[in-house]
């Protein structure tokens, strides 16, 4: 053998044994560390092909960063983010599918993982294969030890990100997701291509946003596209709010832009609770704006309240302002119920700041009551 050739095996091997110590947090566990040979496509088919009897195969890729403060932890394939830095994540069984283990403290992390202030910069992919297909996709963090339940795991090295987002999109694409029963691999990996960090995920979501797509598809990857893809999920968020054909699909894209933490939010909420054909998208619009509070979302739902033609989506702006913040939300349903032309409007007012207990709404009362 060359000694070119004896370099390249033994480097091949170190990256097995670096990459092994990262399956370090799973336990109860077989595991065979292997370097992807060709694609990871390819790599995979032939697992797929020869599986016997269940096995989970694993690896890891750059997952995206942390962003204003808030840090990511991904256990039993949900993730959370806090302000405090810290993270408490107990053992996570794969077999499972009962839910999370999750906390959140002060702490360091309880469940056997590292935690790093500045947030994790990789993520680990679970994929379980039984009956020669992956019938689950479990994304973690290193703060949360993995419970194989006595399978065995084949962990992957040397996994290039693009290929994982190409073979997770081939998942989604196989899977019968107009079944309900039948939605989890996909779900499992529409979420983990959502946390990659590479910019082939930005691309892969976006197909999956297409009017050929079913509404479910389209539904949760407006949810991911707001939650984890910054100003790139943000366009593809306001294209879905102008071209997607499906009411129900474009308040999905109410909530996934109230995620958002991109600046031009507020303007397209603004837009969708204005302009938008359906009343319940409108409403919808209005609903999140109030989440977000702030001058401007306090001014668009009180224009529903005077300019909207439907009298359900005025009476779904009454409900935002009493969402918002009392000190700005209860004053203008305090106007509302005082000079609204539309009676019901008023009764809605009145029943919201009825339910606030709020002084000035018990003042309003008794002011009304008395004269």
């Amino acid at each position: 053998m060359k000694i070119r050739q004896v370099l390249s095996v033994a480097i091949a091997l170190l990256s097995g044994v670096a990459a092994g110590a990262q399956t370090a947090h799973v336990k109860n566990a077989q595991v065979e560390s292997r370097v992807v040979s060709g694609s990871l496509e390819s790599t995979m088919r032939g697992l797929v092909d020869a599986v016997a009897s269940p096995e989970w195969v694993a690896y890891s890729v750059p997952m995206i960063a942390s962003r204003d403060g808030r840090h990511i932890s991904m256990c039993c394939g949900n993730w959370i983010s806090s302000d405090n830095g810290s993270y408490n994540c107990g053992p996570c069984s794969l077999e499972s599918t009962k839910g999370s283990n999750m906390e959140v403290n002060n702490n360091s992390a309880s469940g056997g993982g590292t935690v790093k202030l500045e947030g994790p910069a990789d993520m680990f992919v679970f994929l379980r294969v039984a009956d020669h297909k992956i019938g689950r996709v479990v994304t973690l963090t290193e703060d949360c030890e993995a419970d194989a339940g006595g399978l065995r795991v084949i962990w992957l090295t040397a996994v290039n990100p693009a290929e994982s987002v190409a073979l997770l999109s081939g998942v989604i694409a196989t899977a019968d997701i107009g079944d309900r029963s039948l939605r989890e691999p996909a779900d499992g990996a529409l979420r983990a291509i959502a946390m990659h960090a590479d910019a082939s995920a930005d691309r892969a979501l976006n197909s999956f946003t297409g009017l050929d797509k079913l509404e479910h598809l389209r539904s949760q990857t407006a949810f991911w596209l707001g939650n984890a893809r910054g100003a790139a999920g943000l366009e593809t968020l306001k294209r879905m709010a102008k071209n997607d054909t499906s009411a129900k699909v474009r308040e999905q894209v109410t909530f996934a832009l109230s995620q958002s933490r991109e600046k031009d939010v507020m303007t397209e909420l603004i837009r969708m609770a204005k302009e938008d054909q359906s009343a319940s998208v409108r409403g919808q619009a209005l609903f999140w704006m109030a989440q977000r509070a702030g001058e401007r979302a306090a001014s668009a739902i009180t224009d529903a309240i005077a300019n909207d033609p439907d009298t359900e989506v005025k009476k779904k702006a009454v409900f935002a302002l009493s969402q918002m913040p009392k000190d700005q939300g209860v004053p203008l349903m305090i106007q509302v119920a005082s000079t609204n032309k539309n009676p019901a409007v008023r009764k809605q007012a009145m029943f919201w700041l009825g339910q606030s207990n709020d002084p000035r709404a018990i003042q309003f009362f008794e002011q009304i009551l008395t004269h």
